[in-house]
């Protein structure tokens, strides 16, 4: 029998599920698997090849189901792309990058803000939906490694949702902030202005701040020099 699905109380507004969502809380079938990856995963690459060129070595940060590193190694061979989750997620990670089969996906490493990190060799760090779910605690300590890890040059991106000016930028995301903050008042969608800081402190410079579909951002910083 299939799990049931739960989704986040909140309205059932059209708008609203096409929004940012875990990627661990939905599933089909047996696996894993989210529609909103689905949905952002065309876009992002887009956006990504601008940012990264034909060759990059990427260190992705909750990798989740695995959707977006299938999506973007496939397309883009040129690029290395090292995946990461909680140690409690992996099993399901490592089992899907086995099947690919990619050259140019290793197997996915424990990831967690709450532990040091480790990014390696790596010129670039991704992340898609993760701001939100982790507290700002969490967010800061993730900052702090990139400050201390990232080489001149390196990017930085961010895809979800922002506040700007204090204020959301849709009432969806309104909506979506305030189910994120009933199921846990750690998370919640981030203030850009507050967030572009902890990247100011950590030696990076916005390089795009892009609009992407259903009211979510791509960001992108550049690691300018070492603290």
């Amino acid at each position: 029998m299939s799990p049931t699905i739960r989704w986040p109380t909140a309205p059932r507004h059209g708008e609203f599920w096409q929004l940012p969502c875990d990627c661990r809380k939905t599933r089909l079938m047996d696996q894993p698997f989210s529609e909103a990856c689905e949905r952002n995963k065309a876009p992002i690459l887009a956006e990504l090849q601008q940012r990264y060129g034909p060759t990059r070595r990427v260190f992705e940060l909750g990798s989740g189901t695995g959707q977006h590193a299938l999506h973007f190694a496939a397309a883009m061979p040129g690029w290395s792309w090292q995946c990461s989750e909680l140690p409690q997620n992996l099993s399901h990670l490592r089992r899907v990058l086995a099947e690919a089969a990619l050259p140019n996906l290793p197997a996915p490493q424990a990831g967690d803000v709450n532990q040091p990190l480790r990014f390696g060799d790596c010129d670039a760090v991704f992340t898609a939906n993760t701001l939100h779910i982790m507290g700002w605690s969490e967010v800061q300590r993730l900052f702090d490694a990139l400050g201390l890890q990232l080489v001149p040059s390196a990017l930085f991106t961010v895809y979800g949702p922002f506040n700007y000016g204090g204020r959301p930028s849709s009432e969806s995301n309104a909506r979506f902030d305030a189910a994120l903050r009933a199921g846990d008042a750690k998370r919640g969608v981030r203030d850009f202005e507050a967030v572009d800081a902890l990247a100011g402190s950590a030696g990076m410079i916005l390089l795009a701040d892009t609009p992407m579909p259903a009211n979510n951002r791509c960001l992108t910083w550049q690691r300018t020099a070492l603290r």
